[in-house]
């Protein structure tokens, strides 16, 4: 057990980052984000994986490590959907995707076998399900990675999926709220737009995210859809009035929101701009999926605002409340102290 310094506002600002990084190892440029950065968590994709023996060494090295700067233990997450999204691949069990799980026995084999490898690893948070509805007749950019049929339908396999992951202590994340499933554009490269009214989406593209709160996934994971309809003027995973307004207030979910990756095309803003807007929505965590200068740029925003607003110092103070109330939940290794 540990103390963990809740008034430092680095280590107030760290716990926000999720942060992607270079190599295979505990090298030291994971090493500065972890001790000088205070990062919260770190996500992995197929580039830091070798082998299972080297995945193991460096996701129980990372949490080791942020264990003796004095940190709570990380967040270690990875995007293991099955089908074209799986970062963990052979020797590991592929899977063939949500598109192919017909059944609920189908998801919970896959969340049973999903949460045990990656356990295994010292991974702890899986970035899924996919709770995205994509209805027929529409050229959806996520319809190979959805479960197939209606709201209800991809609400009982993802629920299925969430229960399964968590109750083998596998932190869920649902994504890609309010819901890109009607989208044909890749927020990767491009700004998406639905252009749907709040009355209707609450009759579908909602209906599985309101299942997920429901099943208590400990994340969920914002879009960089603009939903003009909602808010004109930003996507999702910067917006007060979809962040906070709707999935807070309205809907009543109490666990983690995080952004998608910051990095994707679908930002045009200066990181700057992407941080003040995330804090001022009480969005809890920010992934900055790749190395380069904005994983400076927004760690010193965080900070900067931290320091010179009394309201986002205090709301900051609840992001790191609720991250750390789901550590306690899921890690074991770590006190809280308010």
């Amino acid at each position: 057990m540990i103390q963990f310094n809740f008034q430092s506002i680095a280590d107030l600002a760290g716990q926000r980052l999720m942060l992607g990084f270079n190599g295979h190892t505990l090298n030291a440029e994971l090493k500065h984000l972890i001790k000088e950065y205070r990062a919260g968590g770190i996500i992995l994709f197929q580039p830091n994986i070798e082998s299972a023996d080297q995945l193991r060494r460096l996701c129980m090295d990372a949490r080791k490590y942020a264990l003796d700067q004095g940190l709570p233990d990380l967040f270690v997450a990875v995007d293991q959907e099955g089908g074209q999204v799986a970062r963990l691949r052979k020797p590991f069990t592929e899977f063939p995707g949500n598109p192919h799980m017909a059944t609920l026995e189908h998801a919970r084999e896959f969340a049973r076998i999903t949460a045990s490898e990656l356990s295994g690893m010292g991974i702890n948070m899986n970035m899924a399900p996919v709770m995205d509805v994509a209805p027929p007749g529409v050229d959806s950019i996520m319809k190979d990675r959805v479960f197939k049929g209606d709201a209800n339908r991809v609400s009982q396999l993802g629920t299925a999926v969430i229960q399964g992951l968590q109750k083998a202590g596998i932190m869920a994340v649902a994504k890609h709220f309010p819901g890109i499933g009607r989208t044909v554009k890749d927020s990767h490269f491009f700004l998406p737009e639905l252009d749907a009214e709040l009355s209707e989406m609450k009759q579908t593209d909602l209906v599985p995210f309101e299942a997920a709160k429901q099943a208590q996934v400990s994340g969920i994971m914002l879009s960089h859809i603009l939903y003009p309809k909602l808010d004109p003027d930003w996507q999702a995973s910067l917006s007060k009035t979809i962040a906070y307004d709707l999935l807070r207030q309205t809907m009543g979910y109490q666990g983690l929101v995080m952004t998608d990756d910051l990095d994707m095309k679908a930002i045009s803003h200066d990181m700057d701009t992407c941080i003040h807007k995330i804090m001022t929505a009480q969005i809890d965590m920010a992934l900055v999926c790749h190395a380069g200068p904005n994983i400076a740029d927004a760690r010193d925003a965080v900070m900067r605002y931290l320091e010179k607003d009394r309201e986002l110092f205090e709301s900051g103070r609840t992001c790191v409340k609720r991250i750390l109330s789901t550590k306690e939940k899921f890690l074991v290794r770590y006190l809280v102290c308010a």
